[in-house]
C-alpha cells in the first residue's frame, strides 16, 4: 500500500493491521494513520529539526502481486472494479483446471504487474490514486504547510512511464512545496550495448529536477577505477562535459551524482573489479571471475579519491548507505547487506557463493574511511562555491594523469587538483589569470600552505591525492 509505512517498521504491527481493515484503500477519506506511519512522521519532524531533508521512493510503474487492487482483480477477474488499472492479457476460465490469467508486468517479472497507461500516462483512476498519495506524504495534515511532510521523490523506472505523467506529477509536488525535489531513475537506453539514457528531454519538458546520474558514475569509473580500459584525463573531462552540455544548468547543479546504489555493485567492490562495463558482470552469478573480497588499503585510498571528486563537482552527491563504513559487495543482492554499525560485532566473511577460495575478511566499521567522508562533506557544506560555483577545467595533463578545475561563485574561487595515479609527483601548477594576484593558498583538506611564486605553485602530490586550494 502506497499510503502506509510497512507495519513491520512500526511499534505495533498487529494494531496497524486492524487499522488497515477499517479502511477502503481506494477511498482516501477513510485512510487513517498507523503506528508505523506516525513513527515515520516523527522521523520527518526530527530530521527537519536538524536541517535534513527526506525524499522517498515512488514506484508508480508497477506494483507487487499483493497490492490490494491487483488482489481484487485476481479474485474477481472481469468483475473487479480495478480491472482497468492493469493490462490484462487473458482472464482465467473457471471451467478449466488451468489458470489462464495473464497480465503485463515489468521486465517480464510476474511478481510485478504494471499499471495501465494511455496517451497521457497512467490511466485516470490510477493517476488519481497517486495524486492522493503525493498529498498524503507531502502535507500530512493537509493544512497547506508542507513542513510536516517529505521533501521530494525518487521515481523508479521513470523512462517506463509516459513523460506527460511526470510533468503533471512534478506540477503536483511544486504546488504543495515549491522547494520539492524530484529525481528520476533514468538509466539505460540500451543495457546490452552499454548505452546510457540522455535525460535532456525530461529536463527540457519540466518532468524532473534531476536524475540518478549514472553517467557521472560511468565517467569516474572509466578514469579512476579501470586499468586496462582506463580513459585519459581529456576523455574524462569530455564525458563530464557531455552531460553538462546536454542538460540545462539548473538541472546540472542538482543532478544526483552517485557511484553506486541498490542496483549495482558497491563502490569498494567496483574498485576491486576494474575493467567491466558499469553494471555489467558485477557479481559472481554474472561473472565467475568476480572477486568478492574486501577492498585493501590501497583500494580504499582510491575510494577516498573518488569521494573527493564527487564532493567537488557540480551536482548533489549521493552516498549509498554503508559505503562510508567500508561496506563492499557485488550487484544485487550482495549490495543490500545489513548496515555495519560501530557498536556491533560481526562474523567475518569467508564463504564464496560457488565455494571458490577467498580470504577471510573481517567485517568492521571503518572509522578512518568514515572520517574522510565526514571531512569531505563538511568541506562541501562549509564552502558554497563547491555546490553553486561555475566550473572551469583549466588543467588537463594526460601524460601525468593530473586534472585541475576551478569552482567560482562571484568573488569566491577554489581550485581542485587531482593526481590520478599510484605515484607521487612534484608538480608546477601554473595559475590562471583570475588567481595571479593571490599570494597564498591553503589546502582545505590537510591545512598545508602554498605560496604563489610568479604565477606558479610548487606542489608535492601523493598517490591519488586531491587538493582543494583557496586563498588563505
Amino acid at each position: 500500500m502506497y499510503h502506509h509505512i510497512d507495519n513491520n517498521f512500526g511499534p505495533n504491527p498487529e494494531l496497524d493491521r486492524k487499522i488497515w481493515e477499517q479502511e477502503n484503500p481506494a477511498d482516501p477519506s477513510t485512510w487513517q494513520w498507523t503506528s508505523a506511519d506516525s513513527l515515520f512522521l516523527k522521523l520527518i519532524e526530527e530530521c527537519h529539526a536538524r536541517n535534513i531533508k527526506i525524499i522517498i521512493d515512488g514506484v508508480f510503474n508497477h506494483v507487487g502481486t499483493t497490492f490490494w487492487a491487483f488482489q481484487d482483480v485476481v479474485e474477481k477477474q472481469e468483475n473487479s472494479s480495478y480491472k482497468d488499472w492493469f493490462v490484462i492479457k487473458k482472464w482465467d476460465d473457471p471451467l478449466t483446471s488451468e489458470n489462464e490469467f495473464d497480465y503485463e508486468c515489468w521486465a517480464g517479472a510476474k511478481s510485478l504487474p504494471e499499471f495501465r497507461e494511455d496517451e497521457n500516462g497512467l490511466v485516470e483512476p490510477v493517476k488519481n490514486h497517486v495524486y492522493a498519495i503525493v498529498q498524503r506524504w507531502m502535507d500530512p495534515n493537509q493544512d497547506g504547510d508542507p513542513s510536516d511532510g517529505i521533501d521530494g521523490w525518487r521515481l523508479d523506472v521513470a523512462e517506463k512511464v509516459n513523460i506527460k505523467f511526470w510533468i503533471e506529477f512534478r506540477g503536483w509536488t511544486k504546488a504543495i512545496n515549491p522547494e520539492a525535489y524530484t529525481t528520476g531513475e533514468l538509466w539505460w537506453e540500451d543495457w546490452q550495448n552499454n548505452e546510457m539514457v540522455n535525460a535532456a528531454p525530461w529536463f527540457q519538458k519540466g518532468a524532473f529536477d534531476a536524475d540518478m546520474n549514472y553517467r557521472f558514475a560511468d565517467a569516474v569509473k572509466k578514469w579512476v577505477i579501470d586499468v586496462n580500459n582506463k580513459i585519459s584525463v581529456q576523455a574524462f573531462v569530455d564525458s563530464l562535459s557531455s552531460y553538462m552540455n546536454d542538460y540545462p544548468s539548473e538541472n546540472v547543479f542538482v543532478l544526483q551524482n552517485l557511484m553506486d546504489s541498490h542496483d549495482v555493485d558497491r563502490l569498494g567492490s567496483q574498485i576491486v573489479n576494474p575493467d567491466n562495463w558499469y553494471d555489467h558482470k558485477s557479481n559472481p552469478g554474472q561473472n565467475p571471475d568476480y572477486n568478492v573480497r574486501k577492498p585493501n588499503d590501497e583500494e580504499l585510498v582510491i575510494q577516498k579519491f573518488i569521494i573527493g571528486i564527487q564532493m567537488t563537482l557540480p551536482g548533489a552527491p549521493m552516498v549509498y548507505y554503508g559505503d562510508e563504513a567500508g561496506m563492499w559487495g557485488g550487484d544485487d543482492p550482495d549490495c543490500r547487506k545489513p548496515m555495519v554499525w560501530q557498536d556491533l560485532v560481526y562474523e567475518p566473511e569467508n564463504s564464496h557463493p560457488f565455494n571458490k577460495p577467498r580470504p577471510k575478511d573481517e567485517v568492521i566499521f571503518n572509522q578512518d574511511l568514515f572520517d574522510w567522508y565526514k571531512k569531505m562533506i563538511s568541506i562541501r557544506n562549509e564552502n558554497p562555491v563547491l555546490s553553486l560555483g561555475d566550473l572551469n577545467f583549466f588543467l588537463i595533463d594526460n601524460e601525468n594523469e593530473i586534472l585541475g578545475y576551478q569552482r567560482a561563485l562571484d568573488d569566491d574561487k577554489v581550485i581542485i587538483i587531482l593526481n590520478n595515479k599510484n605515484e607521487s609527483a612534484e608538480y608546477e601548477l601554473k595559475l590562471n589569470k583570475s588567481l595571479l594576484d593571490v599570494e597564498n593558498f591553503k589546502d582545505l583538506i590537510d591545512g598545508s600552505e602554498y605560496t604563489n611564486s610568479n604565477g606558479i605553485i610548487n606542489l608535492s602530490l601523493q598517490p591519488y591525492q586531491i587538493m582543494i586550494l583557496r586563498e588563505s
